[in-house]
């Protein structure tokens, strides 16, 4: 396929404007002959767009990064990229993948194999749940670049009054005590949405369960777990939230900015969310919609244990870097992608935009603390993230999730019995979401 060297207002490359190579080539190059490798991202704050244009000059003659912006909707970057790989697009180069579309890409052949001195290189020093995110079918085939994962938050004047000691591990059932003792909330995400199944993961997996027993298995031979012991243990927890009335007005309709603005309230007592709720936080504050004393009263730790005994499964996220399978360069695309996800280039995505480090090492900056104080609880839950269902059938179990799970009508005897039947029928084509 040949290489057209369109470029938008928002690519990074130094030095040169981009020309195609004469007949018989495909690779695209720059005037002076550089070649180019295409890197398709997420929108973001810039930060993406910066690192590529560091990587291009720290590399000049080696490659040039041009980026191209997918879709704000994980689902439209999920497409286009398909599309674009279905027809053998060879100017897929890098792409910013989200953690859930890995299993369905691998399973495609969509990525260029990574060659084990890669392996090596791009797993040192990354933290066990990121490292698990990245992998599949045991075998690591995308780069860990930036990892999210949810945190408990809370008001320390709430945890005082309620008598919680923030500083050992806590359980859903004593937050849940703590809010309905101080007449507060607790900010969970219960919208029908990837946030639903975020949270059934989490409460699933904590307990030593699993969503699906076996999700690597063709769809017809998946054998869906939520109708288990863990399962109903979740729902109930769902249940009790909803019953005790501590959830906010808005419980079934919640997604991350609602809970976000639950917890910011005068109502506010707890949350769990991403690290992300800390910069709007401070947003506000400088806004004025805010006080500073609210602020000053964020708390943080570890997600909430199912199970006193049992250290949690922490929710991840975030972005890892798939090389295309029919890139021009693969060997070049992947040492491009290991700049990408340098520690320095990873400290420094923390800082600029927000997205906190996969790699341990990124956090031993220690003046990433004066903006983010939560960084090293931030780093211990990322180790012990769980992925969500790594499944080439994803979309299926998700959407699935969404539709049969709801804190109002959670139910332990039948909530979890409904969502294993339901997912088991389609994947069997046995019936239509």
């Amino acid at each position: 396929m040949r290489r057209t060297a369109a470029v938008p207002a928002a690519v990074v490359v130094a030095g040169a404007l981009l020309v195609s190579c004469g007949s018989g080539e495909s690779q695209e190059v720059t005037a002076d002959g550089t070649p180019v490798l295409n890197w398709y991202i997420n929108p973001d704050s810039g930060g993406q767009q910066e690192i590529a244009r560091r990587c291009t000059e720290a590399n000049q003659g080696r490659f040039a990064l041009n980026v191209q912006i997918l879709p704000n909707n994980p689902q439209g970057q999920r497409e286009q990229l398909v599309r674009r790989l279905v027809a053998g697009d060879s100017s897929v180069d890098i792409m910013s993948l989200d953690p859930p579309f890995i299993p369905e890409f691998s399973e495609a052949g969509f990525f260029a194999p990574m060659p084990p001195e890669v392996q090596e290189a791009v797993s040192e020093g990354v933290l066990d749940g990121a490292l698990a995110g990245a992998t599949y079918a045991d075998e690591l085939v995308t780069v860990p670049f930036w990892a999210n994962t949810q945190l408990l938050w809370y008001r320390q004047s709430v945890a005082e009054e309620a008598g919680l000691d923030m500083s050992e591990p806590v359980t859903w059932d004593q937050v849940i005590d703590a809010a309905e003792a101080t007449g507060t909330t607790v900010g969970v995400q219960g919208r029908a949405a990837e946030s639903m199944t975020v949270w059934v993961n989490a409460l699933v997996v904590s307990q030593g369960g699993d969503v699906l027993a076996n999700p690597e298995a063709p769809a017809d031979e998946i054998q869906v777990d939520l109708d288990s012991p863990e399962g109903q243990q979740a729902a109930a927890i769902m249940q009790r939230i909803a019953d005790a009335g501590v959830g906010g007005p808005q419980l079934s309709t919640a997604d991350e900015d609602a809970s976000a603005a639950l917890f910011e309230s005068d109502s506010g007592g707890f949350m769990v969310n991403w690290p992300y709720v800390w910069a709007r936080g401070q947003t506000l504050v400088e806004q004025g919609s805010l006080d500073q004393s609210v602020l000053d009263d964020y708390g943080w730790t570890l997600y909430p244990r199912v199970d006193a005994e049992t250290e949690p499964a922490t929710p991840y996220g975030g972005i890892n870097l798939g090389i295309g399978a029919f890139t021009d360069d693969p060997d070049l695309a992947y040492e491009a992608a290991q700049c990408i996800a340098s520690v320095e280039n990873q400290t420094y995505y923390f800082a600029s935009n927000g997205n906190p480090p996969s790699n341990a090492a990124a956090f031993d900056d220690e003046s990433l603390l004066e903006d983010y104080p939560m960084a090293p609880t931030i780093q211990e839950s990322t180790q012990l993230a769980a992925p969500r269902p790594q499944t080439p059938f994803y979309d299926v179990v998700s959407t699935g999730i969404q539709r049969t799970w709801r804190p109002e009508t959670a139910d332990p005897g039948s909530t979890p019995a409904v969502s294993t039947e339901l997912i088991t029928e389609v994947l069997r084509g046995e019936a239509l979401l």
